[in-house]
């Protein structure tokens, strides 16, 4: 018997090859195995059992890196050519299948660098089939060396035997290399000038370390890009780091040597040291140790909260020691990842604190992927460079994660996670080849083909002139790439939006279909879609609560209930619009946000009744009688529903980031690290009012719950119980809403969460559990971020929706 197999998904530059030809001589079966552009041909001969179960072998037997999406078997009717099995060439042609992100290196690879007598011992570049370099490196498909920036090294004997042996696990290893034929590492100054080890040093790596030791700022050529790196414990370093780098009060991100380092700041709970360990090495952000406190009971003060005990002064120092690690003490969790290549695990050998691993590059802007780049760029910013010639191709930056409901949540996804095709749902497989464009802030794009859509590493936000020259570059690798030709284009309905414009531009000059999304649908799509619901499978009520999405009637939303479907929306209800003095500087300036508020109660009224509250004083200096005049007039003061604008009214009002912040959502930030999460449980909500407005939506107002704010503010409550009593009612509220929405709704069969808001672990948590405490199935982000970062697998579904509706209703 005779049959030829075809297996799509990820299944090129993971091993998949030799690991078919291991079962086929294992089961004495006799063919060929070959790589091609739609993922692993395999043709077999042998008895009717043995191929029954070589089969079945095939899609449970997979290498760590592989991801089968389907298995096509057809009958042959050919003898076999040959006796026994063979690794045959790659085939090119149409492009089908995918390239598999880097992946973290392996416990083999680690143990390899680590012994003395291996040929690779202390090798930086080492790796095999089941790590290492993927989409950092590769130019394009078929995944072979020629295609990768590897082609230039020439493969040593040793390595060339190991490359073609199909029983070692470097066969057919594209990046595959050692210290004789393959890419080097050096040390410089700033001057450009080589640094060689000085004694008892074993070569650039080891000198780097004491560098750092002595408080040096180092930039590290890794894998995806460049870090800029220095003793976390380094007070002193870490300030000028942020100095130089114009990164102050922005949480840094952190590595260690191992989890048992990384348990001396934070609790690591087992869901969470799996995602550390997993083959994608995400940043993890991971909640300090707790400084044990007394407990807070009801008592007989007027707040309610009393204490009872003083705290432990040794667990105090270890908490503290947390605090100060990357030069944030005020949030109340750290960004953690383990070393994933091996020039970070060599390069954290022996330190027993964790080293700041920051992004190379000002703030805001992408990181350095070059060496030529990285000397020019971090001039004055990086004491010492410690550079490599193993060309960066696509610059990938890390993926952040955060454990929440017991689910690994993706913040921002890149190194480890993208460019793997996510799968659409029942009902997509014909849809054709489209390009979603995404948004302005934590862009991603989407290539939608064969039924799955291809989202792009995190670019960033589109404002910036680098970022935008790397988005547009990076849209035409991927297009490359996968020889991508879509037939339609979807933007955000933004017209402001970068990517919106590039968008028409490019339907205009190629004479496509476009198709505007707007903001908050294609959020709830995205849910939708990578919850697996079904192109048919009926509605959903969509909250999504974020900054901002420009809305149907030209007005800034933000705080959305919307019953949808891929093809619509409808908004039922939203948050009561508020005004945004200065429009941007608005966001900008967070106490803009709370005198809106302020100002639609009555703000003369509020004033005269909290004289006292030096809230009011703040305010009061402010150049009040100009934004009046603004709103009055209706110049640069757009009305919004947003969410998030809220979140940044109630932080300043308690006075965080009050003024100005200096990194995106940083008082909505400072606001929940100031809250306790056992607090909410304590503490009743403060009041929201429901009501329908002229168009017979709801609205949430949240008047009664700034007047008892205020009066708890006048009364000298804990910034800490105000807020948790707002979060509490703001869930409350949002819960409440929801209810009412789905029993007059019959058709609504779940509810979908997104929006950047919902990365509030408190207000996410505690939804979450009223919502399904009601009976009611929830569909939430985990594998694409519920932030800007996941709109363009929205705008994909949507846009693929309404394309094949109009060809069937044609």
């Amino acid at each position: 018997m005779a049959l030829r197999i075809r297996i799509t998904g990820l299944v090129q530059g993971v091993g998949f090859r030799p690991n078919v030809w291991r079962l086929a001589h294992e089961g004495g079966i006799g063919g060929t195995v070959r790589n091609d552009s739609s993922g692993v041909l395999i043709e077999a001969w042998g008895s009717d059992a043995v191929l029954a179960t070589f089969q079945q072998q095939l899609g449970s037997d997979i290498p760590p890196l592989a991801r089968i999406d389907s298995i096509h078997v057809e009958v042959l009717e050919t003898d076999c050519p040959h006796a026994d099995f063979r690794i045959i060439a790659s085939e090119s042609g149409e492009i089908h299948t995918g390239i598999v992100p880097d992946a973290a290196m392996c416990p083999a690879c680690r143990a390899d660098i680590f012994a003395p007598t291996n040929r690779r011992y202390r090798y930086p570049f080492t790796n095999c089939t089941h790590c290492g370099p993927r989409l950092s490196i590769v130019r394009g498909i078929p995944y072979d060396r020629a295609n990768t920036s590897m082609a230039a090294f020439k493969l040593c004997p040793d390595c060339q035997q190991e490359y073609t042996d199909p029983a070692d696990r470097r066969f057919h290893a594209q990046p595959n290399a050692c210290p004789a034929c393959g890419p080097h590492i050096w040390l410089e100054n700033r001057a450009g000038q080589g640094i060689d080890p000085t004694s008892g040093e074993r070569d650039c790596i080891d000198t780097a370390s004491r560098l750092l030791r002595e408080g040096n700022i180092l930039a590290l050529m890794g894998l995806g890009g460049v870090h800029l790196v220095c003793d976390a414990s380094n007070e002193t370093a870490v300030a000028e780091l942020r100095r130089r780098k114009r990164r102050y009060q922005k949480p840094l991100a952190l590595m260690a040597r191992d989890l048992d380092a990384i348990r001396h700041y934070c609790d690591v709970n087992e869901t969470e040291a799996k995602l550390l360990q997993s083959k994608h090495a995400p940043i993890v952000l991971l909640a300090k140790k707790p400084l044990p406190s007394p407990p807070l009971v009801r008592g007989g003060s007027e707040d309610g909260l009393t204490s009872c005990s003083s705290p432990d002064k040794g667990a105090k120092r270890r908490v503290e020691a947390a605090g100060r690690l990357g030069g944030v003490s005020s949030l109340t969790s750290l960004g953690f990842m383990l070393p994933y290549t091996p020039l970070h695990a060599l390069l954290l050998e022996s330190w027993q604190t964790p080293l700041v691993m920051t992004s190379a590059n000002l703030s805001e802007e992408p990181q350095c992927i070059t060496v030529e780049e990285t000397r020019q760029r971090m001039q004055g910013i990086a004491d010492y460079l410690l550079l490599h010639n193993r060309p960066i191709v696509n610059r990938v930056d890390d993926s952040v994660t955060r454990v929440l409901a017991g689910k690994p949540r993706t913040l921002r996804r890149a190194r480890g996670y993208a460019p793997e095709p996510l799968n659409l749902p029942e009902g997509f497989g014909n849809a054709p080849p489209l390009l979603a464009m995404g948004g302005e802030l934590k862009n991603t794009f989407g290539l939608l083909r064969d039924g799955q859509v291809v989202l792009s590493q995190h670019l960033g936000d589109l404002k910036d002139a680098r970022t935008w020259r790397e988005y547009e570059h990076t849209l035409r690798l991927y297009q490359q790439l996968f020889a991508h030709q879509p037939r339609m284009i979807v933007v955000d309905k933004h017209p402001g939006y970068r990517s919106t414009q590039l968008g028409q531009q490019w339907a205009r000059e190629q004479d496509l279909p476009l198709i505007e999304v707007q903001h908050h649908h294609a959020h709830v799509a995205a849910c939708m879609a990578e919850n697996g619901w079904p192109l048919n499978g009926g509605k959903v009520l969509g909250i999504v609560l974020d900054g901002l999405g420009y809305g149907e009637d030209g007005s800034i939303w933000g705080g959305e209930f919307l019953l949808a479907d891929y093809q619509g929306y409808q908004r039922l209800a939203h948050f009561k619009p508020v005004a945004m003095p200065g429009g941007t500087q608005a966001i900008l300036q967070p106490w803009r946000n709370t005198w809106a508020h302020l100002q639609q109660l009555g703000w003369q009224e509020v004033s005269a009744v909290f004289p006292d509250l030096e809230l009011i004083s703040f305010l009061q200096a402010q150049p009040l009688k100009t934004l009046e005049s603004m709103l009055e007039r209706g110049l640069n003061s757009p009305m919004s529903s947003s969410c998030g604008r809220l979140f940044d009214a109630v932080a300043a009002a308690l006075g965080c980031s009050r003024a100005a912040i200096s990194y995106e959502g940083q008082a909505a930030i400072e606001l929940e690290a100031a809250t306790p999460a056992g607090l909410l449980k304590l503490v009743p909500p403060y009041p929201f009012a429901l009501e329908r407005n002229a168009s017979g939506l709801w609205e949430i107002d949240p008047a009664p719950m700034w007047y008892e704010l205020l009066k708890d503010m006048q009364a000298g409550y804990p910034s800490a119980a105000i807020s948790a009593h707002f979060h509490q009612g703001l869930i409350h509220v949002l819960a409440e809403l929801a209810g009412k929405l789905c029993a007059a709704r019959p058709e609504i069969q779940a509810i979908a969460l997104s929006g950047g808001v919902f990365q509030n672990t408190l207000l996410f948590s505690g939804l979450l559990a009223r919502l399904e405490g009601q009976g009611i199935r929830v569909l939430t982000h985990s594998t694409i971020p519920t932030n800007d970062g996941g709109i363009a697998l929205g705008q994909a579904a949507i846009g693929a929706a309404r394309q094949m509706q109009a060809y069937y209703a044609a």
